[in-house]
């Protein structure tokens, strides 16, 4: 078994205060993610965050900031820079709690 390291020693002491973190944890996981491939999607359009920041009616260092530290970026800010990039984001509500094989309901 790896030894535990700083990390896990973190995720530990806050999931002792707040039996919730973990799950807190896993969603910000999620919009990071989300967040990494829209980035990936910007460069693949070969636009740079001005030009996005431009359609957006906004800065270039709010989009840096949404593309590597935003932690807990608004909805309406994601569908905004996924929308600049001619892309809609579609949210499915997957069951949290054992339902993992059950359908999940897709948003358009």
């Amino acid at each position: 078994m790896a030894e535990r390291d700083f990390l896990d020693e973190m995720i530990a002491k806050r999931t002792a205060r707040n039996a919730e973190f973990p799950a807190l944890l896993d969603a910000a996981s999620r919009r990071r993610e989300l967040l990494h491939a829209l980035a990936a999607q910007r460069e693949d359009q070969e636009r740079s965050q001005t030009a996005v920041a431009a359609a957006m009616a906004t800065s270039q260092s709010s989009i840096a900031r949404l593309e590597t530290t935003a932690s807990d970026a608004k909805m309406s800010t994601i569908d905004r820079y996924a929308a600049s990039l001619g892309f809609v984001v579609q949210y499915h509500l997957v069951p949290a709690a054992g339902g993992r094989d059950e359908p999940a309901v897709v948003v358009h």
